[in-house]
């Protein structure tokens, strides 16, 4: 098929269906072709669109990483270098799209999630605590959006990662998407109710509006709270 005609039905796919029936439809091409179709789509207007494209990586990669591991780690170093400050880009839907891949091979995850994690850190004085820190807190929304798909489906693998306290830091945010996710992962890892800066958000009524469940949601600070303590 003609590339832009494949671009086209891949776009118009993710923008108007949901993920189970994407699906059996991308199924019918070659991976490869998929690669730079779903990586358009990770900066498209149409929100279910970029979130049906990081799904879609997480389907993909993990499949190609079964056949050949070398085009799935390609894959990831794309992410990696989009993230770079050298790439010229912002790198858009990296970190979720990282994480939901993360989420379903473990080869590739013990190969990358350290540096999904080293964008939560500032470099260190030691040897090995180079950190990768984003600055801009739309892509901190990102990252710890995959993050948290890895805390939910990898909680004590998380947990052992040492990553409690870099959520922490996030909770004295200015951006509420950003406090609201770094909230919603400490609940995952079942480590809210040992921290006290989270109570102060438990009236907070600010609406966000978040991926979760494979659904977009609105759901206010107060409520992530009330997940994340187990109370109902």
């Amino acid at each position: 098929m003609n590339r832009r005609l494949l671009k086209n039905d891949v776009l118009n796919l993710l923008q108007k269906a949901n993920f189970a029936e994407i699906l059996p439809e991308l199924e019918k091409y070659p991976a490869n072709s998929l690669l730079n179709p779903l990586f358009l789509a990770l900066c498209d207007p149409v929100e279910r669109a970029r979130w049906n494209a990081v799904l879609c990586f997480g389907w993909l990669v993990p499949a190609m990483a079964e056949k050949e591991m070398e085009a799935a780690r390609i894959v990831m170093r794309r992410f990696l270098w989009s993230l770079n400050d050298e790439s010229g880009g912002i790198g858009w839907g990296s970190p979720e799209a990282m994480g939901e891949i993360m989420c379903h091979n473990p080869r590739l995850r013990h190969e990358y999630l350290h540096m999904l994690i080293s964008y939560m850190r500032e470099d260190g004085e030691n040897l090995f605590e180079d950190g990768n820190y984003l600055e801009l807190p739309l892509l901190q929304r990102g990252l710890l959006w995959g993050i948290g798909r890895l805390c939910q489906e990898h909680q004590k693998e998380m947990l052992e990662r040492g990553i409690v306290a870099d959520l922490r830091a996030y909770l004295k945010s200015s951006d509420m998407h950003v406090v609201g996710l770094a909230i919603r992962c400490l609940g995952l890892l079942g480590v809210a109710a040992e921290i006290d800066a989270i109570c102060r958000f438990e009236t907070c009524q600010e609406p966000l509006r978040l991926f979760i469940d494979n659904e977009i949601k609105e759901i206010s600070v107060a409520e992530l709270v009330r997940q994340a303590l187990g109370v109902h």
